[in-house]
């Protein structure tokens, strides 16, 4: 299970609860700092800034969501890759993605090219660091997102990525088929409201090996402020505080944490 905080103090909470590792959220980032998702919006230096604070505040590895490598080009993703490495991430992840709505999936051959630049640019760091490769297919509305994700992903695997990530698939048997397709190396699936039904032992059981959960923590938190800020400003009442968390108990939580 591989949790998302946004910031340095839900990245120290999710440690204290047991979580062996954590991963970033691009999203919920830039939800924080009042901005859409996306790196036509949060600048690659902001993204990185950010990678570097949340490994700074656990001892557990840290995947960075790296969307696009905010690159198009094979050598500008190995060269963005190599920046994203130096941050103390343990894992970083590159999405096939564009940006651009008439044509929002890279190229095949482009698409393998950059995940292979990004390994190239890993193995050259000497670091261990845990390359994800994504498939968006689901994400941005393709027409046979199953096939277009499995013959991606097979691709991907072939090219270097150590695992790989299709976010948005939620059907039990394209989940297995996927895991068929790549083994025996390991899937990383996204829980998010649309399947937020489902348990980490039903993953399991399909063969599923990492879980995360991307903006669904943001969002979530999003929820109880905005609840009980709506209900101030149409209501002119706060009975939403009485679901906060008392101030003793963090102020208990952050005494713990460790300086810097």
């Amino acid at each position: 299970m591989l949790p998302n905080p946004w910031d340095a103090g839900s990245a120290f909470y999710l440690e204290q609860l047991g979580f062996l590792a954590l991963a970033t959220t691009s999203a919920g980032f830039a939800f924080a700092k009042g901005l859409p998702d996306g790196p036509a919006f949060v600048s690659r230096g902001m993204m990185l800034d950010h990678f570097r604070e949340i490994v700074a505040a656990t001892s557990l590895p840290v995947n960075a969501d790296f969307q696009n490598g905010y690159a198009d080009t094979p050598e500008d993703v190995a060269e963005n890759a190599s920046h994203c490495v130096s941050t103390g991430v343990a894992g970083l992840s590159i999405e096939d993605s564009t940006g651009i709505e008439n044509q929002p999936l890279y190229d095949f051959d482009l698409a393998i090219e950059r995940i292979r630049a990004a390994r190239s640019a890993i193995d050259v760091s000497g670091f261990e660091v845990v390359l994800t490769a994504r498939c968006e297919a689901w994400l941005v509305g393709d027409s046979d997102p199953l096939n277009t994700s499995l013959k991606r992903l097979v691709a991907f695997a072939e090219a270097g990525a150590d695992c790989l990530y299709a976010p948005g698939v939620t059907k039990a048997d394209e989940i297995a088929a996927i895991v068929k397709a790549v083994a025996p190396k390991p899937v990383n699936v996204l829980v998010s409201t649309n399947n937020c039904d489902t348990t980490v032992s039903q993953l399991a059981d399909l063969g599923v090996r990492r879980v995360s959960v991307g903006g669904a923590l943001a969002r979530a938190a999003w929820g109880g402020f905005m609840k009980a800020a709506k209900e101030i400003q149409s209501e002119g009442s706060f009975t939403s505080f009485a679901e906060a968390t008392p101030f003793a108990d963090l102020t208990k939580l952050f005494a713990n944490k460790r300086p810097g």
